[in-house]
């Protein structure tokens, strides 16, 4: 038997998790952009919110629909402290400054993805769900075997969570135009050197294999 990674969606078996799409990062108002003019955020940040808004959040809602729609798991990450002053958060976002307090306005879920009542949202205080969350205990509880990645920054939260959750052991799928970060090369960069780790495929092929199971 050959091993692959190119293996369709077994939906008892599979959950969809959104990475870090919340008001801190993914909205206009959000803490990691305090302090900028109009100017320096379209400057710095205008490129990435115009594919967020044309593009990369319409496929995030696509996909949220049509995995609700085959009754498959739903998953958020999103960052945010377990503490109002982030004490308890990572070192590395200590020392980048990083620190949405536990229950604020910044650490919840972006309007246009609002998770159901009964979905997970989890909470992490590092780049990697794996590290600072219980995901890895929850998706065995749930029998989940294969892993569908969507969220942001494609090189960095996003780009973590597929490591390590390959590591565990786990079947991943990047939806690669559900996933983005800052600028297109970056983007791209991450795409092609994390392409060894996990299946690839886009918003309209996922949907299309959901249908067709």
């Amino acid at each position: 038997m050959t091993l692959t990674r190119d293996v369709p969606l077994v939906p008892a078996q599979s959950a969809l998790l959104f990475i870090d799409v919340q008001n801190f990062a993914a909205h206009r108002n959000g803490a990691e952009f305090d302090g900028l003019s109009d100017a320096e955020f379209d400057a710095k940040y205008g490129w990435f919110f115009e594919q967020m808004k044309t593009k990369v959040v319409p496929n995030m809602q696509r996909l949220q629909n049509a995995f609700r729609a085959a009754d498959i798991e739903v998953m958020y990450t999103t960052i945010e402290s377990l503490t109002k002053d982030g004490r308890d958060r990572s070192l590395d976002y200590k020392i980048t400054g990083f620190n949405v307090p536990k229950g604020s306005w910044d650490g919840k879920v972006i309007d246009e993805l609002a998770p159901d009542e009964d979905e997970i949202v989890l909470p992490k205080s590092s780049s990697s769900v794996f590290v600072s969350t219980h995901i890895d205990y929850l998706l065995r509880n749930l029998g989940v075997k294969q892993l569908v990645i969507s969220g942001i920054l494609t090189d960095q939260c996003a780009e973590g969570a597929i490591r390590d959750a390959c590591d565990l052991g786990y079947l991943v799928t990047q939806v690669t135009d559900a996933c983005m970060t800052y600028t297109q090369e970056r983007h791209d960069n991450s795409i092609c050197t994390i392409k060894g780790y996990c299946r690839q495929i886009t918003t309209d092929q996922l949907i299309a294999e959901l249908q067709g199971a």
